[in-house]
């Protein structure tokens, strides 16, 4: 590996020799010239990887030198060091987009630092992180073998994401066949955990956690005051893309709290989101509502009336106010939305919902073009960021940034990285989503799924007197016999949920 060189342009290049053998001694090479042309010269005709630049110099300043350097190479890191401690000059130093600012004298010891941070950053992060995480890897597999509560589960996934997010930011891949291998272990066991509670949380909600029916109720209806609340509702949206888009809310907003709640079964968007705005469980929006619930066997939308649906949660819960209710499903409702969004600040809520990151799951499944554009959960994320910087919503969030709101952002459910088939025999009436069936006639084998036999312990509809509802676990899914060869290759490694 050939060492790091340095370009050190300063008129009193001669004050500085015993900075520059300290590092000569330590393996840096140090090329020195005592004004700005000169260092024009040489960045023109050789590689440096770190630039130093005095900032008053006789003929072009610091900041004129860095200006022309960032003109010929615009990714060289420049570092300023000077006499001069005016904060207008360091103000103006950062943002002709410096790396670093140094103030005169300086130690040998800080100019190393400097030179670690802006050389060997990568490096040293990428070792950091992948020890830290060797040791955090046994912490969590005993907390999976042991947690026995939501929240124990809620804090182990929060961990999960955050090495898996944290070793994508380090480059380092050479852990990604062990990450992978313990977020499978964990849902392995989280699915277990489920299967031995979820009947029981619907049927005991002291005792169970917020679940999709009691979100608003629990975490949003208690915010209503007369700051004006905009609850966004991204359909499909993860924990670990929420944490890809966060900073750049961040940028804007400050994040007060965050929380976890648990989607209820089926997690496909006819069942949590109608869940979400009705406060009720979907049996509930049957019986009650039966003129705005739509059964899995009906060719009709399955949540075309969730409007109606909040207004009556919100009539019930006895909130006095003004809400409105958008939902944007193309660019067009997005702009107009952004052209609208400071109307809206006269009304007490009001409920976004967007639906591009469920439209780009499903798209993935069926376009090459998003296949590749997404084809693992790193680039997954890369993409839903990406979508998320330059949508109408983060446009019309920038508008109300400043004023006197309160963001609540939130989804519906997440989605699965599918891997493992499951043969499932159904009648032409079954349902077609690959992590849930219901019907009438399923056969299955019931120790590789887990099955409700009677759907009103989960609180679900009942179509026929013999309906039973069956969900995939871990990473599988559900596949009928029916040229299952074709269709085992179509969906694996396709992003679904329910």
């Amino acid at each position: 590996m050939s060492n790091t060189t340095i370009l050190w342009a300063d008129d009193e290049i001669d004050l500085l020799k015993a900075q520059i053998l300290y590092l000569n001694e330590r393996g840096y090479d140090v090329k020195a010239v005592t004004n700005g042309q000169d260092a024009l010269e040489e960045i023109r005709s050789q590689h440096f990887d770190v630039v130093f630049l005095d900032e008053s110099m006789p003929g072009l300043t610091g900041l004129e030198t860095l200006s022309k350097i960032k003109e010929i190479n615009a990714n060289v890191p420049v570092v300023m060091i000077t006499k001069n401690e005016e904060e207008n000059l360091m103000d103006e130093a950062i943002g002709s987009q410096i790396d670093d600012y140094l103030i005169k004298p300086v130690k040998p010891q800080q100019i190393v630092l400097t030179l670690k941070k802006l050389t060997d950053n990568k490096r040293l992060i990428t070792q950091k992180t992948t020890s830290s995480y060797q040791q955090a890897f046994q912490q969590l597999f005993m907390a999976m073998s042991s947690n026995d509560s939501a929240e124990d589960w809620m804090e182990t996934y929060k961990k999960l994401i955050y090495w898996e997010l944290q070793l994508q930011a380090s480059g380092d891949t050479g852990m990604d066949e062990v990450l992978v291998m313990q977020k499978q272990e964990a849902n392995s066991e989280f699915s277990k955990f489920i299967t031995r509670n979820y009947t029981h949380w619907l049927n005991t909600p002291s005792e169970a956690p917020t679940m999709s029916h009691n979100l608003l109720k629990n975490h949003v209806f208690p915010l209503i005051d007369a700051t004006p609340t905009f609850l966004i509702v991204i359909d499909n949206l993860r924990y670990d893309q929420w944490r890809t888009i966060e900073p750049l809310v961040s940028e804007y907003f400050r994040l007060k709290t965050e929380d976890t709640f648990f989607s209820i079964l089926p997690t496909s968007t006819q069942y949590s989101r109608n869940a979400i705005f009705a406060g009720i469980p979907p049996s509930e929006i049957e019986r009650k509502y039966p003129q705005w619930w739509v059964n899995d066997e009906e060719p009709k939308g399955k949540n075309l009336y969730e409007k109606q649906l909040l207004n009556e949660h919100i009539r019930r819960s006895h909130l006095d106010i003004k809400f409105s209710y958008n939902k944007i499903t193309n660019n067009t409702k997005g702009k107009e939305l952004e052209d609208n969004i400071l109307n809206l600040m006269t009304n007490s809520l009001n409920v976004i919902v967007y639906n591009f990151v469920d439209m780009l799951s499903h798209a993935r499944t069926e376009m090459e073009v998003l296949k590749e554009l997404a084809s693992d959960e790193n680039a997954y994320r890369s993409l839903t960021r990406s979508w998320f910087e330059h949508s109408p919503l983060f446009a019309a969030l920038k508008k109300l940034a400043g004023r006197k709101v309160r963001i609540v952002f939130t989804t519906d459910h997440g989605t699965v990285r599918v891997k493992r088939p499951v043969k499932v025999v159904g009648d032409k009436n079954t349902t077609t989503n690959l992590r849930y069936k219901t019907g009438k006639n399923l056969n299955y084998n019931p120790k590789e799924v887990y099955e409700i036999k009677d759907p009103s312990k989960g609180y679900l509809p009942r179509q026929h007197v013999s309906s039973t509802f069956i969900f995939a676990r871990d990473n599988d899914f559900l596949v009928y016999p029916n040229n299952y060869n074709h269709f085992v290759k179509y969906y694996k490694d396709t992003f679904q949920h329910g």
